[in-house]
């Protein structure tokens, strides 16, 4: 093989998507795992152990903690995106739509949960590729009644992502599982905390005076 075709080959390698090698899949899933349970004292040691690779292989894929870092952030924007993909939110009510993502949201958060406290801020074209059509979901709820239209779309997305977050902390920490911890995300947000029913309320208020 010449030289021209070696260069070649070597920038097609850079420019493809690591993510798509499975050795770089493996690292990748075994670091979710290992920073998720280890944090800031995990190091890239521990994840090429747990992956079954030498060291020195990790750092053919990824030179540096950082660059690491990067490439799990950005297998989770793509696992993010899919997950809205699947979900196809712009077929179902809104409620249905709503759970959907849910679901992935908080799968997908607690299997990455370290890149919240280690990874830094995703870019303006990860967000808006989340935060579009959830916000077009949510302006659907608004016009077709199924959420409140006192506040407007991008508020109702601000709290319920709040809401998502914490939900994640606590699946990632394995006190409850994916599929309650929706439930409960979605009950809160879409039916609120407050009791409707006047006996209870009333009930309620007696216990917290007692």
């Amino acid at each position: 093989m010449s030289d021209s075709e070696s260069l070649k080959n070597a920038r097609t390698v850079r420019r493809s998507p690591v993510l798509q090698d499975r050795t770089a899949t493996a690292i990748l899933e075994e670091a979710a795992r290992v920073l998720a349970e280890h944090r800031e004292s995990a190091s890239l040691s521990d994840i090429a152990q747990g992956a079954g690779v030498a060291r020195s292989t990790l750092y053919r894929y990824f030179p540096s903690r950082e660059a690491l870092l990067e490439a799990l952030a950005e297998r989770a924007m793509g696992e993010l995106r899919a997950r809205i993909e699947q979900a196809q939110i712009d077929t179902v009510p809104v409620p249905e739509a709503l759970a959907r993502v849910t679901r992935g949201f908080i799968a997908t958060g607690a299997k990455y949960v370290a890149l919240a406290y280690l990874s830094p801020k995703p870019s303006g074209s990860d967000e808006l590729a989340i935060n579009a059509p959830m916000t077009r979901l949510f302006e659907r709820g608004i016009e077709d009644g199924s959420l409140r239209g006192d506040l407007p779309a991008t508020t109702l997305l601000a709290i319920y992502g709040d809401l998502v977050q914490g939900a994640i902390s606590r699946a990632a920490q394995g006190d409850d599982g994916v599929e309650p911890t929706s439930a409960a995300v979605l009950a809160v947000f879409l039916e609120g905390a407050v009791a409707t029913n006047e006996p209870q309320v009333r009930a309620a208020r007696g216990r917290n005076r007692g």
